[in-house]
């Protein structure tokens, strides 16, 4: 653990929200595992929360308390998906800048790095986080996937430090602009408290009688290739895809149209009731074309639920030989590997078993707090 010393004052904002809430993700999970953690260690830590049109009546009070010591700024956007992030990080630049609310700034998505020149011509040492390329996620217009684009020339260069938690992002930066930066892997460890009677018994499911799912209806996640693969598995197991998206499109409504009565939908599920999940699945699965460092991925395996994922390199990165892999965007290859695991329960669990082994020794969020810490102090 760090050694403490001066107290840092950090502001933080790119994710959603703290605790997360319905439409968060894989920014909020890590907002939520970083920043109490780095309060608890004596730190000033101010989060920024975005309030969307549909939260506008609740008190103003109920909205700017503090969460796990971390201290909640809670600052209104708008729906539109992309545009939303814009006008927040705006709001959030401006008010950092004019209360002086930090000397540090960590920073979540490079489409943000405009506003971190701001930051920095006020004295502030900005930090982002960078878990991808984001150009390449087909879930943006062609415009949005330009500006991110564009903005890793100012992300590259701007920041006192870039950090990834994915090596083959950082590799692309190193080469692309001839820098060193930072690698800190998410954490996978975190304290089951779910209970399988509660969230899984309400589902109408048992222990070990259901494929897992989590994250957003889009595009980059797969689910195009699961659906139909999992709608010709002949087996008695039903899937289970948690989450949505913030900003219904029809992409996801198609996927919702699905007659499969073995395909539930619960919506968005976070905390013990989400670990409950995990735990208890037959087997986790991420289909997905494009991926960070999958904090839903070390989270599952970390619980021990077996992990069957798309042989992207993000994915393999982190269940090394250890995984289940499909090809990617193959159907067909994916109700394979579903049929061979639907019949083999024993060799999943003591795949599960050797996953986890691996995940335990090389992801820990109080390592991942040591050297952001680190990072912040000398940056």
């Amino acid at each position: 653990m760090t050694m403490p010393g001066r107290p840092l004052r950090i502001a933080a904002f790119g994710f959603r929200s703290l605790p997360p809430s319905q439409g968060s993700a894989g920014a909020d999970k890590f907002a939520l595992e970083l920043l109490p953690r780095i309060a608890a260690r004596g730190h000033q830590v101010v989060a920024y929360n975005r309030i969307y049109p549909s939260a506008m009546a609740s008190p103003k009070d109920s909205r700017n308390k503090a969460f796990r010591g971390v201290q909640i700024c809670s600052i209104p956007t708008v729906a539109r998906s992309g545009f939303d992030t814009l006008l927040h990080s705006a709001r959030a630049t401006w008010d950092i800048i004019r209360h002086n609310r930090a000397d540090v700034v960590h920073i979540q998505n490079g489409g943000n790095s405009f506003f971190a020149a701001l930051l920095r011509l006020a004295g502030k040492k900005t930090f982002l986080s960078q878990d991808g390329l984001d150009w390449e996620r087909q879930k943006w217009p062609w415009y949005a996937r330009l500006y991110l684009r564009l903005m890793s020339l100012l992300t590259a260069v701007v920041h006192s430090e870039v950090i990834f938690d994915n090596v083959f992002a950082r590799e692309y930066f190193e080469k692309r602009f001839d820098r060193e930066y930072a690698y800190i892997p998410f954490g996978a460890d975190v304290e089951y408290q779910g209970d399988p009677n509660g969230i899984v018994a309400q589902l109408g499911l048992k222990p070990g009688s259901y494929f897992l799912f989590v994250g957003r209806f889009i595009p980059d996640k797969g689910l195009q290739y699961l659906i139909p693969a999992f709608e010709r598995l002949k087996s008695d197991k039903k899937l289970v895809l948690v989450g949505g998206s913030p900003n219904p499109s029809a992409f996801e409504s198609g996927l919702r149209c699905t007659n499969d009565p073995r395909i539930i939908f619960p919506g968005f599920v976070y905390g013990p009731d989400m670990h409950a999940l995990m735990k208890n699945c037959y087997a986790y699965i991420q289909p997905s074309d494009v991926e960070g460092l999958s904090p839903v991925i070390l989270e599952s395996s970390f619980l021990g639920a077996p992990v069957i994922c798309s042989g992207i390199e993000q994915n393999r990165y982190i269940m090394q030989n250890d995984g289940i892999y499909f090809a990617p965007g193959d159907s067909d290859d994916l109700l394979q590997v579903l049929e061979h695991a639907a019949a083999h329960p024993t060799i999943l669990v003591d795949t599960a078993e050797r996953q986890r082994a691996q995940i335990v020794t090389r992801f820990s969020w109080e390592r991942v707090v040591d050297e952001h810490i680190a990072l912040f102090s000398r940056g």
